[in-house]
């Protein structure tokens, strides 16, 4: 089964939390504050594999989640941080974040690259001793890490993509122009999944991609074309096959015109890409009908070859044309990461202060997610750490929305079960 599409979902560790210690030791009055920090949250990071060819793997477990940090501990000792972890994808695959599209990383190098960053380590009571506050009693919580629902999309890397309908020889000339076989038969739709070959031309070798057969309406989800259309992005020469023979009924500049719509229609660019126009079955079409479709090939501006997969007529020539082509050509196209505009970062940030408050036989409900970890950090025997925990959720606008409802003194508020009066 051949996969090139897959959603899962990512998160990376949390930081782990800071600890509250006090230093006791024999004869050593008046230690003070020791608590260590938390350990850094461990990293999601992608990493090509040359030896997979497809996403078939993601089929089954959906769910990535790195380890969390280690928790800070007494002595001032930080805890230890989380092994990043590594994600193995074929080569070509993009990231993208399923929500809105936006391109997260192209794996198109062996470089590793970090998709999600795990949460820094929450600070110990040590750090907040001050010559005021000489007992904290009182530690951060761990950051968390980064989470997000993805999809993960293979292009194929590869210098040049055979185009054409199906049955018209893509599989049987890239048979005997490399080491590859696919599959060959006289039906439609033979070759089932994408197929790549290293072509070697004297010093020189480039990747080919067997793009399975396209029809028309392909761009539109009609037949197996749309499924593999993605392939031929990254490709830097497309060779497109025509059968000139028109044995089977067809007339080889209809299907020319009609694969190249259906690039057009795909992708702007596809259009755009340089070709190269092989006239396929040579060898049992007429004179008239090759010198034909040579001419209108040529009007148009492309360069044409005559040849015939099936005796290796012309197949040598074409690929020369094909590494000649390349040389002038750019890299392999990589697609740059799509960070976050200032509008999306101020929406992210305005939606981690969002709260709701319901009220149910007298008691205020607060429901806000990011006030768990404040909450979780907040000793109650402690003046100063209630004090902060009261500044949050002034500043928030928590208690402005609970005096707008109607809250009067000594009414009860709750928030993750934590319950205390309301004090104006």
């Amino acid at each position: 089964m051949f996969v090139d599409k897959a959603k899962i979902h990512i998160k990376a560790g949390d930081g782990g939390d800071g600890c509250v210690s006090f230093h006791r030791e024999k004869y050593v009055a008046a230690g003070g504050p020791d608590g260590g920090d938390g350990g850094k949250g461990g990293d999601i990071v992608f990493v090509a594999d040359t030896n997979l060819s497809n996403l078939i793997d993601f089929k089954y477990k959906k769910k990535y989640i790195a380890e969390k940090g280690q928790d800070g501990s007494s002595a001032n000792c930080t805890g230890r941080s989380a092994d990043d972890l590594v994600i193995k994808v074929p080569l070509g695959t993009l990231v993208r974040e399923t929500s809105s599209g936006r391109i997260l990383a192209d794996i198109s190098t062996k470089e590793p690259v970090t998709v999600a960053k795990g949460g820094k380590g929450g600070r110990g009571n040590a750090h907040f001793a001050t010559s005021t506050r000489q007992i904290p009693k009182f530690a951060k919580p761990g950051f968390k890490g980064d989470e997000y629902d993805i999809t993960l999309e293979l292009k194929l890397i590869a210098d040049v993509g055979l185009v054409g309908f199906p049955n018209v020889g893509k599989s049987t000339l890239i048979s005997v122009v490399s080491a590859a076989k696919p599959k060959i038969a006289n039906y439609h739709f033979t070759t089932l999944t994408p197929v790549l070959g290293v072509v070697k031309v004297e010093e020189q070798s480039f990747v080919m991609a067997d793009i399975p057969g396209l029809i028309e309406g392909a761009s539109e989800g009609v037949g197996l074309g749309h499924e593999f259309l993605r392939h031929v992005e990254r490709c830097r020469l497309i060779i497109h096959v025509v059968d000139v023979s028109g044995i089977e009924g067809r007339d080889p500049k209809e299907d020319f015109e009609a694969i190249n719509k259906e690039l057009a229609n795909f992708s702007e660019e596809l259009a755009a890409a340089p070709q190269i126009v092989a006239a396929n079955k040579s060898d049992i079409a007429s004179p008239e009908q090759v010198a034909e479709f040579k001419a209108y090939i040529e009007e148009q501006g492309y360069q044409f070859f005559e040849i015939s997969a099936a005796t290796k007529k012309g197949t040598k020539e074409l690929m020369y044309a094909a590494a000649l082509q390349l040389k002038d050509l750019p890299p392999v196209k990589v697609y740059e990461a799509q960070p976050l505009t200032q509008s999306e970062l101020d929406e992210k940030l305005l939606s981690k202060k969002e709260f709701d408050i319901t009220v149910e036989d007298g008691v205020y409900y607060v429901e806000a997610e990011w006030l768990w970890d404040i909450l979780r950090s907040v000793n109650m025997d402690d003046y100063s750490s209630l004090q902060y925990f009261q500044r949050v959720l002034r500043s928030s606008g928590i208690i402005d929305k609970l005096e707008e409802m109607g809250i009067n003194e000594n009414d009860t508020v709750d928030i993750f079960g934590f319950r205390f009066e309301f004090v104006e």
